[in-house]
């Protein structure tokens, strides 16, 4: 059982069972919503998912994929909490940031690689893609 919640603790959640990949998303809208280098999306299965505090507000922005993404966020506080994929029902991506106890990124697959920032240094021996991978 992972636990996670916004930086103002007003919304809070619980994800069960194995997460199906970490991804690090170097493309640019990923960036602007983690103010950082990168976003971190842990993908979880969504019937292991439960809102325990709370109630988040969400808004919809196209990806760079072509598909929409559904964003909740706190509206206290305005931390982004997790993503739902247009088309992808069984799954959603936990922001990592999110989480309580840090994520180990040993084995985080990188996308959108082609548009990381000069400088920024990607493990030889990740699983790398240029843009989106393949579903």
């Amino acid at each position: 059982m992972r636990s996670g919640g916004c930086q103002c603790g007003a919304v809070r959640y619980e994800s069960a069972g194995e997460p199906h990949a970490l991804y690090i998303c170097h493309c640019a809208e990923c960036r602007k919503q983690s103010a950082s280098a990168f976003g971190m999306s842990l993908v979880v299965r969504r019937s292991g998912f439960r809102l325990t505090q709370g109630s988040p507000e969400f808004w919809t922005r196209p990806a760079d994929s072509g598909r929409h993404v559904r964003c909740a966020f706190c509206p206290s506080c305005g931390s982004r909490l997790w993503h739902e994929r247009q088309g992808i029902a069984e799954t959603l991506t936990i922001k990592a940031g999110s989480l309580d106890d840090p994520i180990d990124m040993t084995h985080a697959i990188h996308i959108w690689i082609m548009r990381k920032l000069p400088g920024v240094v990607i493990p030889a021996d990740a699983v790398q893609y240029p843009q989106e991978p393949p579903d």
